[in-house]
């Protein structure tokens, strides 16, 4: 496993402070593209079915104008699955969408929505799509995955970087242990091991340790320090954290 880990970065909430307000600014694409400048290997985009972040015409620019790889997180609908076949994005991250969430809240469940999801990882794959299914660090979703075909995983970090946020010492080490042992069966699966959501400066660290893990990708957290850091230094800082541990991990 490269001791190199990548790192997505999301900039769906650019487009939200955007939308707050209407208009062009601020332009989602030119933080995509100082999110490059800073070291980013990937953006991150979700297309909501309500189109609270990211608009159609963001895609298209995007795709226009970033060379780095694009990941395009989505619901499992057939409007969705349109889209990524006339946009072809790198990556699809197929996610859970409760149109009354402010944010993603759990994982897919790949289990019970398994023929659903092998047409939809079916008809992406055939047009030459890497696809991430987001779910929780469970052996029998990524199992699940792995049985329908995705290129990918991406396992929910929420619980445990909140744990580390309200300093929930006992619990965060039992989830980032179950972080730690899903990654390593996935990736024995052949499966490529990603991992997201709600990874701060605070909470980074041991899940970047993790070597089945080889892309993180994060999006609030660094827009939302960019306010008082900058989108590049808070995007710098971040690769300097994971560096550090992926480095300190392999003594």
């Amino acid at each position: 496993m490269t001791s190199y880990l990548r790192l997505g970065i999301n900039i769906d909430h650019v487009a939200t402070i955007r939308n707050a307000r209407g208009g062009s600014h601020p332009d989602p694409i030119r933080a995509a593209c100082m999110a490059v400048s800073a070291g980013a290997d990937s953006i991150v985009v979700h297309l909501r079915e309500d189109r609270r972040h990211i608009s159609d015409l963001d895609l298209v620019r995007l795709t226009d104008v970033i060379q780095k790889p694009i990941t395009l997180e989505m619901a499992a609908t057939n409007e969705m699955l349109d889209i990524a076949l006339r946009h072809t994005p790198d990556t699809v991250c197929i996610v859970p969408e409760n149109r009354l969430e402010r944010t993603t809240e759990g994982g897919l469940d790949v289990i019970s929505k398994i023929d659903h999801l092998s047409g939809i990882t079916k008809s992406l794959r055939e047009k030459g799509i890497k696809v991430s299914l987001f779910i929780e660090p469970n052996i029998n979703q990524i199992n699940a995955a792995k049985s329908i075909g995705a290129t990918a995983v991406e396992l929910h970090t929420g619980a445990y970087c909140d744990s580390v946020t309200y300093h929930h010492k006992n619990n965060s080490e039992q989830l980032i242990e179950m972080i730690s042992e899903a990654a390593m069966h996935g990736s024995s699966l052949d499966l490529d091991i990603h991992a997201g959501h709600g990874i701060t400066y605070e909470s980074v660290g041991k899940v970047a340790s993790i070597s089945s893990i080889i892309e993180l990708n994060i999006g609030h957290f660094i827009i939302g320090e960019s306010i008082y850091i900058g989108l590049e230094n808070s995007i710098k800082h971040m690769r300097f954290l994971i560096n550090k541990s992926r480095e300190s991990s392999k003594d």
